[in-house]
């Protein structure tokens, strides 16, 4: 267990507010029943041996149309170390583990994925990098990916460093998915940052402070099937481009004057052989020239889309997320949701409970 460590600062004032846990782990859950009951477990084991009882396990069904929530709410029912917090519909990952992380209320937070395939016994390790190179954000970069298929791990190996190349400024690392450990000041500045398509890593690689890597290698999902198939893959891939990089605009500026050119070069060769007498063969290049052309400003017209449609959608100003039903001690005041809650029925809790370290 670790004594007065440097994230946590002695009170300023005499009237102290009320003493967060020392540790937050904050996992987003759709349709999970079968990863839950090894995910507490090892949470709960990995979290004791850092922090003792001091800590909380922020659990927060997306919209999940199996037990997920029945087994959720009830470890929180039995269990007050952990908070269950249930989504109004299906709000997507990355707006899910952004109500966790609002309405968590550690020091330390990680942030990680209830199929396991990231290891909670990596926790103490992850805390002795912080606490030695004196970071802010330690992130989890993948050595291996088990059990993805070849295109998978090809598709991600090439977007990230696609992304790399076209961020504005901001260093995204390579190979690098949600799970990470972060102090309080960097949540903190996270959570005050309010755009609706959110990309979560980037977003905190934009914060700065220090940030160092922990490699490690992944493993395959405990149960169940992956909840991230190719289209909500390509969604995440837009929102990560179109949030952290203009060049696709730029791009777009490039290809129409490359094309204005061609046009023009185009013209001047169907006006030297009109003046020379000849007639242009056949319909076949005009229609060439004209689909491609017109294929070209449906694709810029596109990426321009993609921007304005996050402008209006920034624009509606509303909640990133709806909490339906709360079970467990919540404590902090949502900054970038609503929580409509309603007092949840009690039932009988399908998951064993270890029993909790005396204080």
């Amino acid at each position: 267990m670790y004594e007065q460590p440097f994230w946590k600062a002695p009170a300023a004032t005499d009237a102290a507010p009320r003493p967060r846990p020392r540790l937050s782990i904050v996992a987003p859950c759709y349709n999970e029943e079968a990863c839950l009951d090894a995910f507490y477990h090892r949470a709960v084991a990995a979290a004791s041996t850092v922090a003792g009882d001091d800590f909380e396990i922020v659990l927060v069904d997306d919209g999940s149309r199996d037990a997920t929530w029945h087994i959720i709410s009830n470890l929180a029912e039995y269990d007050p170390r952990v908070l269950a917090l249930r989504l109004s519909r299906n709000h997507g990952h990355q707006l899910a583990l952004s109500a966790g992380l609002d309405l968590c209320h550690g020091e330390l937070i990680l942030i990680i994925d209830a199929d396991l395939q990231d290891p909670p016994e990596l926790l103490g390790s992850m805390i002795d990098t912080m606490m030695r190179e004196q970071a802010d954000v330690v992130y989890a970069t993948r050595a291996e990916r088990q059990g993805e298929t070849w295109l998978k791990r090809a598709t991600a190996k090439g977007f990230y460093r696609l992304l790399a190349l076209a961020s504005d400024g901001t260093d995204i690392p390579l190979d690098t998915g949600d799970f990470r450990l972060m102090t309080r000041r960097a949540l903190d500045v996270l959570n005050a940052m309010p755009e609706s398509s959110r990309f979560i890593r980037g977003m905190v690689a934009w914060i700065g402070f220090t940030q160092v890597p922990f490699r490690y290698q992944r493993d395959e999902r405990y149960a169940g099937t992956t909840k991230y198939p190719l289209v909500k893959m390509v969604r995440l891939a837009l929102d990560a481009l179109t949030g952290f990089s203009s060049a696709p605009l730029r791009l777009a500026g490039y290809m129409g004057l490359v094309f204005t050119l061609l046009a023009t070069a185009m013209i001047a060769f169907a006006i030297a052989e009109w003046a020379a007498g000849q007639t242009i063969p056949g319909w076949t290049s005009l229609i060439v020239v004209v689909l491609v052309i017109a294929s070209a400003q449906m694709f810029v017209l596109g990426l321009m889309g993609e921007y304005i449609g996050r402008i209006y959608n920034q624009s509606k100003n509303r909640p990133l997320y709806i909490v339906r039903d709360v079970v467990g001690g919540l404590r902090e005041t949502p900054a970038l949701g609503v929580v409509a809650a309603e007092p949840a029925a009690e039932t009988p809790c399908p998951v064993e409970i270890p029993q909790q370290a005396d204080v």
